[in-house]
């Protein structure tokens, strides 16, 4: 590999070793920063770090603060506004698309996980593991419908949206203690895919991703 595709790659293990720390609560939101930090957590030169650092404050995830230096995105009624705004405005087109092309087996397979743990979480099985699979196939069913797109572009947007998203749960909605209710709404999603119905299941979607939304306003 040249030295510009050597550079191009640690790069985006720079990007990428910044988002997984961020998830995992090594990096929090709002919190300073230093490149001399972010050398010793991601373990990358801080050539890495410097060539990573335009496109994390390209995707919002940090800013540049005079006199102050580096800032991680911070949790705020703006941010959650827009980033539930964007799911709409991508979700919409993508679940009527799914409902269209989605095979019978497809939906069948997530109609039963989400079936399956709504009747675990009912028989007082709850668990952390119960828990993380729940926003697993939470996450998942979303990530099926923007998939259904084909649209690396849109799909590219979408995961970044995603890694906000994933820090607006962290900060102000966990699934525990909800599980029901978002399985019975992922539930009147899938049910109206399982119709063919494009439209109803758009409504529904939309419904489902407003009360998030507002969930996480109240916090």
């Amino acid at each position: 590999m040249d030295d510009n595709g050597e550079q191009t790659t640690l790069r985006e293990k720079a990007y990428e070793s910044f988002t997984h720390h961020l998830l995992a609560r090594d990096v929090r939101p709002g919190q300073f920063i230093s490149q001399r930090r972010l050398v010793e957590l991601t373990g990358l030169p801080l050539g890495a770090i410097r060539e990573a650092i335009p496109r994390l404050e390209a995707d919002g995830l940090i800013k540049t603060v005079p006199q102050r230096g580096l800032q991680v995105a911070h949790i705020d009624i703006n941010l959650i506004r827009e980033a539930f705004q964007f799911r709409i405005f991508m979700e919409k087109e993508a679940v009527a698309i799914f409902t269209r092309t989605a095979s019978n087996d497809t939906i069948a397979r997530m109609i039963k996980e989400h079936r399956d743990i709504d009747e675990a979480d009912r028989n007082g099985q709850g668990s952390p593991e119960l828990d993380a699979r729940a926003q697993a196939v939470d996450w998942g069913m979303h990530d099926a419908f923007i998939d259904s797109l084909g649209n690396s572009i849109i799909s590219n947007a979408y995961r970044v949206n995603s890694i906000k998203m994933r820090l607006i749960n962290q900060e102000r909605f966990r699934i525990a203690g909800h599980i029901k209710s978002v399985m019975e709404e992922h539930l009147t999603i899938l049910e109206a895919i399982e119709r063919r119905s494009a439209e109803e299941a758009a409504e529904r979607l939309v419904a489902h991703i407003r009360n998030a939304r507002d969930r996480a306003l109240a916090v």
